[in-house]
């Protein structure tokens, strides 16, 4: 594979806690030696606790660091749309702005598109023998649920629909029409990719989940439209 560059996308939503470590941790990966370098696109998806104000100073301190602000909160999906429009790298990654998902990881997620053998990579909490903080029973249960029902309509065998660790080649992902805002992008985008007959893998990754005193965002209605987008993107258009 010729040199390469990586695009993160980091959807930002009042993290000020945590902004600043999780920039330090993705400036700090040694990428795998195909890549020349890596580009952050940070989407701040209308802070209002003091974030954009450390993502200004973050950008005048990087110079691989882009900072797209939307005047309101849209969600998860909306600002994934912005930041993928953004990319000019040749693969991207999604990492979430808390600590959950550790950015050293990515090297273990870029190998199977680096080698050739992968168009797109997810990163799964539950296969491999990888560490993880071990939280809510039932956000397992959901997560495992979503993607059953997922993979009965894609005739895919994920293990993780849900994850945040999703990796593309940019082609790929910027050729999507991506139109939920909100949590329901992980099945939509999911569905959309099946049907494009690309080649899709699945690699083990740790997990570091926090609690809702901690700042976790996603509830009991994000299952539920989830389920809804499930129908709507395999059994619609």
């Amino acid at each position: 594979m010729r040199s390469v560059r990586l695009s993160v996308v980091i959807p930002v939503f009042n993290e000020l806690q945590t902004i600043d470590e999780i920039v330090d941790r993705v400036q700090a990966v040694e990428l795998p030696s195909a890549f020349e370098g890596k580009e952050l696109i940070l989407v701040d998806d209308g802070s209002s606790d003091g974030t954009r104000d450390r993502l200004a100073a973050l950008e005048k301190v990087h110079d691989n660091v882009v900072v797209i602000l939307h005047e309101r909160n849209q969600g998860k999906g909306a600002a994934l749309r912005t930041g993928f429009q953004a990319c000019t790298g040749d693969v991207v990654i999604i990492q979430d702005a808390d600590l959950e998902y550790d950015p050293n990881e990515y090297p273990r997620l870029l190998e199977p598109i680096v080698d050739g053998r992968a168009d797109v990579v997810y990163g799964s909490r539950f296969i491999g023998g990888e560490s993880h903080r071990v939280l809510y029973f039932w956000h397992m249960v959901g997560n495992r649920f979503l993607t059953l029902m997922s993979n009965m309509m894609t005739n895919l065998n994920l293990t993780d629909m849900e994850t945040c660790y999703k990796v593309f080649r940019r082609e790929v992902i910027q050729a999507v029409l991506i139109e939920e805002d909100r949590f329901g992008f992980e099945p939509e985008i999911t569905a959309k990719l099946a049907r494009q007959g690309l080649r899709i893998y699945e690699v083990g990754i740790s997990y570091s989940g926090r609690t809702y005193a901690e700042g976790k965002k996603i509830g009991w209605k994000d299952g539920v439209r989830a389920l809804y987008c499930i129908a709507k993107y395999n059994l619609g258009k």
